[in-house]
């Protein structure tokens, strides 16, 4: 049996063993004690009460309004009920209404169900009620049982951390190849503000005050496609005309932001209509629809440059483009593809964008461009060109995402956050030069 080549192993997947040191780190910072919301909890929590009170006894539900409280209170009723116990009443809502709906207990109450914010109204005032309301004389609260977890593993953080980087992740599929060649894109935050701008005003004009599901698709369509043809005319510059990547699209990047400002007049374009499904709806088994989107076109984009000749070609130009050409490979229409690519991504992102906040902004995608090179950097694609992989970006997207939200958890500042990522970028940097030389030494 051959002998695991852990340098070589280490080179390649060093980046998911950074991805879980990180996520260790985080999860261990931001360990608190947690009071659920859960149904899960919600149903110990009536064990707990049905078994300290008699069949039939009066209980009344107090939960602080806010994300889960809905459900969890419903569950709560339920599982007393199904326990033999009588709800008298169930409050969603601020300590104001649960002091209300208190004072009108015209039975003994023994029970009182809270989550952790009630517990506390509770705590302060039930003494105090007791004396103006015989019926609260021996009212006893009970709130879930506590226990230690990290914010961080918290299932919504997660999903928010998978929804928070799904833009940036797309538009640095794109941008992998556009590296893996030895280019960078400078342009694909603006083309997002472009984009979005485009998409707002399509639908505007086909839609009216209340466009269908094929005006939002149509609309869409034409924010894509035009940054597609930016990115087609992108790659022709380079090319033909062997100018640096890094200066033309320095200059589409001042051209595509100036035309979303002269378009949209400088405002931004709101979009009437159900078209936040895709920014913020959840429908495939509640994850997020621009995560599953993500995922999907990281899974085809995986396939396209390690089982296609594409891929290959693509590798081969980053590698060495005379040898590349020599062997009969289309170099400049390779080039052309992956700006094209990359340009079209972008204008994914910024339809996403739309959808998010329903308008399309001219002043949003600011900075996107470095984060989207940050990601693939931090995932281990080369600068110097040939060398890089779609699953290192998405893993280097992952980091990025979790650097932030650690920050964001504990606290930290935002320039604070700013410095924060030009070390993890600076790092990533040094790490690749280090490699690179090793390669050569090795070669």
């Amino acid at each position: 049996m051959k002998d695991l080549d852990y340098g070589k192993l280490l080179s390649d997947y060093g980046n998911v063993l950074v991805l879980l040191i990180l996520c260790l780190f985080v999860s261990f910072v931001t360990l608190e004690e947690q009071s659920p919301r859960s149904e899960a909890a919600a149903e110990r929590l009536a064990k707990q009460i049905a078994s300290k009170n008699s069949p039939g006894a009066n209980v009344a539900i107090l939960v602080r309004s806010g994300e889960g409280a809905e459900k969890f209170s419903k569950t709560l009723e339920t599982a007393l009920a199904d326990a033999g116990l009588t709800v008298t009443t169930n409050v969603v809502g601020n300590p104001a209404a649960a002091r209300a709906a208190l004072e009108s207990q015209d039975a003994p109450l023994p029970a009182i169900a809270a989550d952790e914010h009630m517990i506390v109204f509770c705590r302060e005032q039930l003494s105090k009620l007791a004396g103006e309301f015989p019926q609260l004389a021996k009212t006893a609260a009970y709130q879930p049982i506590k226990h230690k977890w990290p914010n961080f593993l918290k299932r919504d953080n997660l999903l928010n951390v998978l929804k928070q980087i799904s833009i940036v992740a797309i538009i640095a599929i794109g941008m992998t190849m556009v590296i893996i060649t030895a280019g960078i894109d400078l342009s694909v935050g603006s083309l997002i503000a472009f984009s979005g701008v485009i998409t707002a005003l399509t639908i505007q004009q086909l839609g009216g005050g209340d466009p269908s599901l094929t005006q939002f698709l149509l609309g869409s369509a034409a924010g894509i496609l035009a940054c597609a043809a930016i990115g087609f005319g992108t790659g022709g510059l380079v090319t033909l005309f062997n100018i640096p990547a890094f200066i033309v699209t320095l200059g589409v990047m001042f051209i595509a932001k100036g035309l979303a400002f002269i378009f949209s007049e400088s405002a931004p374009v709101p979009i009437e209509g159900s078209f936040a499904w895709l920014g913020r709806g959840a429908d495939f088994f509640g994850l997020p629809n621009s995560v599953v989107l993500m995922l999907l076109l990281y899974a085809i984009a995986h396939v396209v440059m390690t089982h296609t000749s594409v891929g290959r070609y693509i590798y081969a130009v980053g590698g060495n483009p005379e040898a590349a050409r020599l062997s009969g490979v289309p170099v400049k229409w390779v080039l052309v593809l992956v700006y094209t690519l990359c340009g079209l991504l972008a204008g994914l992102g910024g339809v996403m964008e739309a959808s998010l906040h329903t308008t399309g902004d001219p002043k949003s995608g600011t900075l996107v461009e470095l984060q989207v090179i940050a990601a693939v950097v931090v995932g281990g694609t080369s600068l110097a060109g040939g060398q890089g992989k779609i699953f290192g970006t998405l893993v280097g997207a992952l980091i990025i995402g979790v650097i932030r939200n650690g920050m964001n958890l504990t606290g930290v500042e935002s320039h604070m956050q700013n410095v924060v990522y030009g070390v993890v970028i600076l790092i990533a940097v040094m790490v690749d030069q280090l490699k690179n030389r090793g390669l050569k030494t090795a070669g």
